[in-house]
């Protein structure tokens, strides 16, 4: 497909979400520009005060934001930066300055080793191992028993490409118990912990403190525009700020992005546990919407969901499946499912499925209905 035929197919399916009536949830990328300042002017003055100046190299508003989430986390000091990846890449780097030792102990299919080009050796000269391969966090018999010593075990919470997958409370202890038996310091990848706090059932002051550095992101769980925080004690978050000038962080002025984190913190942070518990809703009314249609395998996992995003496969191609949804959004006002991906092993797609505000409008009734009608739609394929 070329660039160009691929930007119409974007901006078709943008187009379809954006019309739909119904929708599980709404991603602010599915906005126009003119859209998302408009809606950030006109509510942006509950959370923070329009009439103070704006911000110069991280003062201000943003300084304003890292109090609030450090205060949300029950941690000591937190530093805003653009980009998650550059937040946890300086909090690794950081740590294994402290430690002596540059391995750091992670999952191959956290957001390090899939998604950022393999920045923590390049950039920052990190070496990294796997205690499991298993597609979930390590137990604590893992990290005790691995065969090579490192100096920080970094743990994403929820596992995204694993399926948004989360350990019990007591496995999540056990693990960061075995990893202080070997002088090792943990750090969380909490880019989604604010939906945790549900199946842990615990506050996230009580998960954070687990750690001894924790990321969160701003725009996957509380419709921010861009951005992350990582908090901590205050002599690292000190010299994680040195860092993030080094590596090109320190933004002249970043109010909108910090703005909208504002209005995500008081507005869909008190949410989230509704979305998670309407998506074990959402979840079991695919399962047997998918049953009811008579297709040939499915797969949604984990079941029952342990945040509000989880994954859902399909035996069909996955521009099959892609076409369908888009299809039914356009014909019927009904998004369904987003883009699907291709899967191992072959014939095997992969969607994830996030349920927000927006979803909870939907019955167990009305997703096994839209199911009906996209399982229609493949048969007609």
């Amino acid at each position: 497909m070329t660039e160009t035929s691929e930007q119409e197919q974007r901006r078709r399916r943008l187009t379809a979400w954006k019309n739909s009536r119904r929708i599980l949830s709404r991603a602010s990328a599915d906005s126009t520009v003119g859209e998302r300042l408009k809606a950030l002017a006109a509510d942006a003055g509950s959370a923070y005060d329009l009439d103070e100046w704006t911000d110069v190299y991280g003062d201000g508003v943003v300084a304003e934001l890292e109090r609030r989430v450090a205060r949300t986390l029950g941690l000591e000091a937190a530093a805003f930066f653009p980009t998650g990846t550059m937040a946890q890449q300086i909090a690794l780097r950081c740590w294994a300055g402290r430690t002596g030792n540059a391995t750091v102990a992670l999952h191959p299919l956290s957001h390090p080793e899939m998604h950022e080009g393999g920045a923590l050796s390049v950039v920052s000269g990190l070496r990294t191992v796997h205690p499991t391969h298993a597609p979930r966090l390590p137990t604590a018999d893992e990290v005790r028993e691995f065969s090579e010593p490192f100096g920080t075990l970094m743990l994403e919470l929820p596992l995204r490409d694993a399926g948004f997958v989360l350990p019990s409370w007591e496995e999540l202890t056990a693990v960061v118990e075995a990893a202080r038996e070997r002088d090792a310091v943990v750090h969380f990848d909490g880019a989604r912990l604010w939906e945790c706090a549900p199946h842990f059932g615990r506050t996230l002051p009580e998960i954070a403190e687990l750690a001894d550095s924790v990321y969160v992101s701003f725009y996957k769980s509380l419709d921010g525009m861009s951005g992350a925080v990582l908090a901590g004690p205050a002599s690292l978050v000190a010299e994680a700020r040195t860092w993030r000038h080094r590596y090109g962080g320190q933004v002249f002025q970043q109010y909108p992005a910090a703005l909208s984190a504002l209005l995500g913190l008081e507005r869909e942070l008190p949410r989230l546990p509704e979305y998670v518990a309407h998506a074990k809703v959402v979840a079991g009314a695919l399962a047997e919407g998918f049953r009811a249609a008579g297709l040939p395998w499915f797969r949604i996992h984990p079941e029952p969901p342990h945040t509000h995003q989880f994954q859902v496969w399909l035996p069909y191609a996955a521009e099959v499946l892609t076409e369908a949804g888009v299809r039914q959004a356009e014909e019927t006002g009904v998004t369904l499912f987003r883009r699907w991906f291709a899967d191992t092993p072959p014939g095997l797609s992969v969607t994830e499925v996030t349920v927000a505000s927006h979803g909870l409008e939907w019955t167990a009734q009305d997703v096994v209905a839209a199911v009906r009608d996209f399982a229609g739609r493949l048969a007609a394929a």
